[in-house]
């Protein structure tokens, strides 16, 4: 009895210290009252990984503006080949969409202090699509906007492109750009329309990005896609822990990437050139701020980009494509 009291003792001590008390003969934590296999970190506060220990949050989130830009006119941009599954481009959109928007829920039912807002920048989808966009959030308690892309805009700013659809890609990739730098609170989220998301990847994202940049003290940029040109030379990385796995540094990515509104304020002359003309690659002067900051992408993936089987920027290794199809739906 002695001794259940003074274990009893020495927990709220620990509790008060701020210490945490792994039993490692019950498997459990007394001072979370968590078995070890549960969730053990705690949003802004700590971050605990077995059996690394705990990493205090310095870094901590307080909202995630998202903007989803959607074309469900272009089956696959530069292209003629055509997409896994060999569906209309407005299904990948709509799958992509609605994945989304239950990585959301799913993030916001943990983590309910985390404000999140989405933004969809549309393209000019015909009405019949916009329709079936716009039914799509009507399912949603969620705060989403639509807002309708303005070519005219944009056809000043932007150098003359061979074709419309390059002009419109940058156009509509500027336009969440300038989203971005007037709306972005803390976090913000660049997501196309042809990702399919896992429903753990809002809650990793956000704890990864959390811990991560708590760790080395700085802000990072987080891709949600594991690319195959990852595995397609002996370029080195850093593999580093994040909430629920393991992340890689890598040197570039496409357009859907996760940052902070600082670094938008601090690079967005790379922003602007970016969206000015065509480059090679198309990420061009995105890519250049990986030379001086920190972008990291998942082992395994959160999101798929569901281009052709043989694009080297496409589908995600070990993935079970077609589950993550069918539960987009």
């Amino acid at each position: 009895m002695r001794k259940s009291i003074l274990k009893k003792l020495f927990i709220k001590l620990s509790k008060i210290m701020g210490y945490e008390i792994i039993d490692q003969n019950d498997f459990t934590s007394p001072t979370l009252d968590k078995e070890l296999n549960q969730d053990l970190s705690i949003l802004n506060d700590k971050s605990i990984v077995l059996p690394l220990g705990e990493v205090k949050i310095s870094r901590k989130i307080t909202s995630v503006l998202i903007l989803f830009r959607t074309n469900s006119n272009v089956e696959i941009w530069d292209q003629n080949k055509k997409r896994l599954f060999e569906e209309p481009k407005i299904e990948y959109t709509l799958r992509s969409l609605n994945s989304l928007i239950k990585s959301i829920n799913f993030c916001k039912k943990k983590y309910s202090s985390i404000k999140i807002n989405l933004i969809i920048v549309d393209d000019n989808s015909k009405d019949e699509n916009l329709n079936k966009i716009k039914n799509l959030t009507k399912n949603t308690d969620l705060k989403i906007d639509i807002k309708n892309l303005n070519h005219d805009k944009y056809k000043k700013v932007i150098k003359s492109q061979k074709n419309e659809q390059t002009f419109s890609n940058l156009a509509s990739l500027l336009c969440c750009f300038e989203i971005a730098k007037e709306n972005t609170e803390d976090l913000v989220f660049f997501v196309e329309d042809d990702y399919l998301h896992f429903e753990p990847m809002m809650e990793e994202m956000i704890a990864s990005y959390e811990r991560i940049s708590s760790q080395i003290s700085k802000d990072i940029f987080m891709c949600p896609s594991d690319y195959p040109y990852l595995y397609m030379s002996n370029q080195k990385t850093n593999v580093l822990i994040g909430n629920k796995r393991h992340w890689r540094t890598v040197s570039k990515t496409l357009c859907t990437f996760m940052t902070c509104k600082q670094f938008i304020e601090k690079y967005w002359d790379n922003f602007y050139k970016n969206c000015l003309d065509r480059h090679d690659p198309f990420e061009k002067y995105i890519n250049e701020i990986y030379k001086s900051e920190i972008c990291v992408s998942p082992l395994k993936s959160l999101s798929v980009h569901f281009t052709n089987v043989n694009s080297s920027y496409g589908l995600s290794p070990f993935i079970d494509y077609k589950k993550l199809w069918n539960e987009s739906e």
